[in-house]
């Protein structure tokens, strides 16, 4: 346990955002989503529901600025043109937590398993909900500090 870190982010899981650098990309899925098949690591976030991994993560992960679509979600499968609820309220919760509007890239199932395998880590949560399958961007950590 660290101060001002997330409780919910594990040692696994810190040290992955901490490589992380800007333009790679996590992925932070429901528990449907087959994690294993990727080929990467996962982090498993078994007791938490996709809301509560993705607002810890944001604690540390910026999201990028400079790509026009530094979000992309997975659309239904049965109605590609729906927002489902855990996507609705999980982009509202990055746009809060961002604090500006965020484009979000919508990936049939098969381009999001394509583009998730490209990421740095899975991060598989215990989220029940079809469809709460995100793809993060990690943007720039700009100084806190004026420049001189």
């Amino acid at each position: 346990m660290l101060k001002t870190i997330d409780s919910l982010i594990g040692p696994e899981l810190l040290g992955v955002l901490a490589r992380m650098g800007h333009g790679d990309t996590v992925a932070v899925v429901d528990n449907n989503f087959p994690s294993y098949a990727a080929g990467i690591p996962v982090i498993r976030m078994d007791g938490q529901q996709l809301i509560e991994a993705v607002s810890a993560i944001l604690t540390l992960l910026p999201i990028d600025t400079f790509n026009p679509t530094p979000v992309a979600r997975m659309a239904a499968v049965d109605d590609p043109e729906a927002v489902p609820a855990v996507a609705a309220e999980t982009i509202s919760l990055i746009e809060s937590i961002e604090n500006r509007p965020i484009s979000v890239e919508v990936l049939e199932r098969g381009d999001f398993y394509a583009r998730v395998r490209a990421a740095t880590a899975v991060v598989a949560t215990g989220e029940s909900r079809p469809y709460g399958c995100f793809i993060l961007t990690k943007g720039v950590i700009r100084p806190t500090v004026p420049e001189s």
